[in-house]
């Protein structure tokens, strides 16, 4: 007894196991978290180590190549990068995908360790940790209220954040714009002469002064008492008033030595929405959670917050998180139109709504159990596992109609619905079954690919398998019982159409002319191969996400006004642009919830967001719009720009390294020369940065020796002098709900010129001296960075590719003589998406013919038979030909979407052959049955199910194809791929198939090998 006469005999078990495998899918549906993509990051590690006051060619060679040298031991590496500025130095270890990240932090802090006492002295203590920030904010705000800029800073910094901060899934809450308050100590040179005192003498004694101490316990009357010290501090007077000893064994009240003021911190951060300064708060997801699901419990909180605060005004000025709602939304549409078109395309063949019912039933009773599935193999409702669902669409329903249709011609001839639905069933089984495993066979492949193509494929391949697998339970269970208690007695009908008269009059030609036939064939093939090379390649299609990002680099050596003015420049020359919605720049990094201060901001740097009116309102394309805007910024000069937020699809990278950094920047020098002058190219940004001036202080040691006076010192002297301590050495004035940091400086008047730098005074053992007696403090210039990839000295190129496939710009690139001839200690590396294009067409030729192989095995194993499974692989390259054309036709590169597009023609195209093939082989075995006979039979009974079937397909992929809903950039290549091989394998194997069966049952040459492997196996199955 097999499964489907088991089910129509015993409905109620049946019935309790989809009502369960139901109620779990809608539970696991709920529990899905949403994201816009797979996560595709490599398990990285960061190791951040300071040296305060460390240049970056200081930093590279006593502290980042020995990290860098310890940690190349370790297995599983995939790359190591690492990125040097002024007193930090952070290399980024990024492991393989199957490596475990906490193994992998355990072995890189071991490694650091070892390497740790070679340190130059100062060195603060290596900080190891996992990289698992998101990259970008999914909101923003801007927040308006009656107080003035300092005040509401720290309303952001401390009501805000600690609001959203207890939202789960909030990582870290960031803001831009706004003022630090900060109590200045600003000191005369004039007077420190005087007191015969130097500045660091002054910082320390105050921040030594004003410690807090724990002054341990006593026991007093019987209990034991805490001993504390209270802080007496509480306004700038109390500070003015407060005792410095000097260097002379005297003392001196602060308030005398220096002008104390209550103001705010040096700003080196901006925010300015459509030109104007604004205060706006940015806020971060955790890694791995569902930002949507964030993004709504944050907003959901803010609109709580303004109606209990109707003096504070918030507003959402950009997020990333409407493109995903967009991508989602626009998949679940296309998952219910789909459906809804294939049940309507059932009704048509059959116009029986009692069968169009049941094969519309497998529809949620696949998904719906593959939902859970997913969830608990920790997947996400992504448009990856979103767009596997909805392109089986199709194939979920393809069974159940096989089954319907053959039920209901069966009930043509047998009155009885329970009869005529276990022979039915049991008739199309083996071809059910053939064309589920082979689909699961091509699927699964894909799941164990490796890199980042590997991550999307896993997702989409198990989604896939799955969802096939359950609807071929319901096929072979529910669909045969549904039908047998269902579907009533059909009247005979013998009355063959005009279309089917035609059709079998073209078999019969086909099939006696065997050789035009396949050379024809073979002819559309080739030519169809032809067109690859009219197909460009790319990894990943650009995305649609409704707003431009834009970085913006000053030359080295800009101030903050200068960046004020570029940005003014920038919303002027953009801001009648159609099709814009608002310009949000921001200048240097944001302060970080919990943060005091943020010194250490990069004020010639910044960036840009152009939020965009809706994909769907707009007339121009997002890569349009940013052309328009690149070629507008032309008219700024001396600013560097570079379009894209890091995505994928936005950027080639063009990296060069080499050990001897002069060569590498000459060599990098011509090649972006060369780059900039073709102007078929997009926007070229660099990551070798113009050299900044400096002031050097060229010590004489000897002398410093003489004095007995240290480098530490003389440094100490000149940073508190200029920027006050570090951050985190400050004093701090303790208020009942923060800490005020308290900075110590020169005035600035007193630190304006290399005269004011040389004047200055160290503390030695006979005194102060000047810095002028020491050193010497002249002009030069140095790197503000220094980037290394894989232990080498490295300049990475960004190409802007504006909607560009970016293996055309590789092909230019590659064309580039001096990148084709490169001197010897120089050398280019793939890397990004180029590097990730190249994995994935390996890895994906590698998952075809392993796919193509499990297909064979599968079809040996299910038809018993070695020759006629050629024939259902023969239905490979007809697909292959319209899938070609496609591409031609409609503009598409090969991408990913376009591969899992071939990927699933590969299991769909099969299920024609194997349905014709298998009732062919059936009729073949009959008493007085020719082989054409049997072949004409098989084309007859079985013409109308793969009609059926694959319109079906056809018409559930249609609203993926035309995109009507969110971002379809990476859905409809895929869906147009599969159109159209479906359609030309469709035609063509209801007439090649058969000419194919003739040809291979005819092989005798070989017919010894197949009954001698046939015999083996015959004996392999005995034992």
């Amino acid at each position: 007894m097999n499964l489907s006469t088991w089910a129509i005999k015993n409905p109620l078990p049946v019935i309790m196991l989809f009502i369960f495998m139901t109620l779990a899918g809608v539970i696991g549906f709920q529990k899905l978290t949403i994201t816009n993509f797979p996560d595709m990051d490599f398990p990285s590690v960061m190791v951040t180590i300071s040296l305060p006051g460390a240049t970056p060619n200081q930093l590279e060679n006593q502290i980042t190549r020995k990290v860098e040298d310890n940690v190349a031991n370790i297995n599983n590496i995939k790359h190591i990068s690492s990125t040097l500025s002024d007193g930090n130095s952070v290399t980024t270890i990024e492991f393989e995908l199957n490596q475990n990240l906490s193994d992998a932090i355990d072995e890189v802090k071991e490694a650091v360790d070892k390497v740790k006492p070679q340190f130059p002295a100062g060195t603060n203590e290596p900080q190891v940790s996992k990289v698992t920030m998101a990259a970008n904010p999914i909101l923003t705000y801007q927040i308006t209220a009656n107080m003035d800029a300092t005040d509401l800073s720290w309303y952001v910094d401390n009501n805000i954040s600690r609001l959203l901060s207890s939202v789960a899934g909030v990582s870290k809450i960031t803001r831009q714009g706004g003022l630090e308050r900060e109590i200045q100590v600003s000191l005369d040179p004039n007077r420190l002469l005087m007191l015969n005192t130097s500045i660091n003498n002054i910082s320390s004694q105050l921040y030594n002064v004003r410690q807090d101490f724990s002054g341990g316990r006593v026991i007093i009357g019987g209990r034991e008492q805490v001993i504390e010290a209270r802080p007496n501090l509480n306004n700038v007077e109390d500070i003015k008033q407060l005792y410095i000893p000097l260097g002379n064994a005297g003392y001196s009240k602060l308030g005398q030595v220096a002008s104390v003021m209550d103001t705010h911190a040096e700003i080196r951060q901006m925010a300015f929405l459509n030109g104007k300064p604004v205060i706006t708060f940015d806020v971060y997801p955790t890694k791995g959670s569902s930002e949507l699901s964030v993004a709504t419990a944050v907003r959901k909180v803010i609109n709580q917050y303004i109606v209990h605060h109707p003096d504070v005004k918030i507003a959402e000025i950009s997020n990333s998180v409407s493109a995903i709602k967009s991508t989602y939304d626009g998949s679940m549409q296309a998952l219910y139109e789909g459906a809804i078109l294939a049940i309507i395309v059932v009704w048509l063949f059959l116009r029986d709504w009692r069968a169009t019912f049941i094969a519309a039933t497998a529809l949620p009773l696949s998904i719906f159990p593959t939902f859970v599935t997913i969830y608990w193999l920790g997947f996400t409702l992504n448009t990856i596992t979103l767009l596997a669902l909805t392109l089986v669409i199709g194939i979920l329903v393809d069974d159940a109609i096989v089954e319907v249709e053959n039920i209901v011609r069966h009930l043509k001839t047998n009155p009885s619905p329970i009869k005529a639905a276990m022979e039915a069933a049991t008739e199309i089984g083996i071809a059910v079954i053939a064309t589920s495993i082979t689909l699961v066979a091509v699927f699964l492949p894909t799941a164990f690919m490796g890199g980042i193509p590997g991550r999307i494929f896993k997702q989409f391949g198990w989604t896939a398998a799955i969802a096939v697998l359950v609807s071929l339970l319901v096929a072979r269970m529910l669909t045969p019982m549904m039908a047998a208690y269902m579907l009533r007695p059909h009247p005979e009908d013998e009355k063959v159409g005009r279309v089917m008269k035609y059709y079998i009059q073209t078999v019969k030609w086909c099939l006696n002319h065997p050789r035009k036939t396949l050379l024809s064939t073979l002819a559309l093939f080739c030519a169809s191969l032809g067109l690859i090379a009219l197909i460009p390649t790319t990894f990943f299609p650009a995305q649609d996400n409704n707003h431009v990002m834009l970085k913006v680099q000053l030359s080295a050596g800009s101030t903050l006004n200068d960046s004020q003015q570029v940005m003014e420049k920038i919303y002027q020359l953009t801001k009648n642009i159609q099709d814009i919605n608002n310009v949000y720049a921001t200048i240097g990094s944001g302060v970080q919830s919990g943060a005091t201060t943020n010194s250490d901001s990069d004020v010639a740097s910044g960036s840009v967001t152009f939020n965009l009116v809706d994909s769907h309102k707009r007339k121009l394309s997002q890569a349009e719009l940013e052309k328009i805007i690149q070629n507008r910024l032309k008219a700024i000069p001396g600013v560097r720009f570079s379009i894209g937020g890091g995505g994928m699809g936005e950027q080639y990278s063009l990296v060069l390294t080499g050990e001897d950094s002069q060569l590498l920047k000459q060599v990098a020098n011509q090649v972006e020369l060369v780059l900039r002058q073709d102007h078929n190219l997009g926007n070229v940004s660099s990551s070798d940065n113009l050299t900044r001036p400096e002031i050097m202080v060229d010590i004489d040691y000897n002398k410093a020796a003489q004095f007995g006076i240290t480098t530490t010192s003389i440094g100490n002297v000149i940073r508190i002098a200029t920027t006050g301590d570090y951050d985190t050495n400050l004093t701090k004035l303790n208020l009942p709900d923060r800490q005020i940091p308290i900075r110590v400086q020169l005035d600035k008047k007193y630190r304006n010129s290399l005269d004011d730098i040389a004047n200055l005074r160290v503390s030695g053992n006979n005194g102060a001296i000047p810095l002028s007696s020491l050193a010497k403090v002249v002009l030069t210039s140095g790197p503000t960075q220094i980037m290394r990839y894989d232990r080498n000295r490295s300049i990475t190129f960004n190409i802007d590719l504006h909607g560009q496939n970016i293996g055309d710009v590789d092909k230019k690139i590659n064309a580039i003589p001096l990148l084709r001839n490169l001197p010897s200690g120089v050398h280019r590396v793939q890397s990004g998406d180029i590097e990730r294009m190249s994995e994935m067409f390996g890895n994906f030729i590698t998952a075809m013919i392993a796919g193509v192989m499990l297909i064979y095995c599968v079809l040996v194993l299910l038809f018993k038979d070695f020759k006629q499974p050629l024939t259902i692989l023969s239905a490979l390259p007809l697909a292959i030909c319209g899938a070609l054309v496609v591409l031609v036709l409609f503009g598409y590169s090969m991408s990913m979407p376009s591969l899992i597009g071939m990927l699933m023609l590969m299991g769909i195209v099969t299920k024609n052959s194997i349905l014709l093939v298998d009732y062919a082989l059936v009729e073949k075995r009959k008493p007085d049955v020719t082989r054409q006979q049997a072949v004409l039979d098989a084309c007859i009974k079985r013409s109308r199910p793969i009609i059926m079937t694959s319109v079906a397909m056809i018409i559930g992929m249609l609203p993926i194809a035309l995109g009507l809903e969110g971002d379809s950039s990476f859905r409809t290549p895929m869906a147009l791929t599969v159109i159209g091989g479906l359609i030309t394998s469709t035609i063509l194997s209801l007439l090649v198939v058969p000419v194919v069966f003739e040809v291979v049952d005819e092989l005798h040459p070989f017919q010894r090998i197949f009954n001698w492997l046939g015999m083996i196996s015959a004996q392999i199955k005995k034992l």
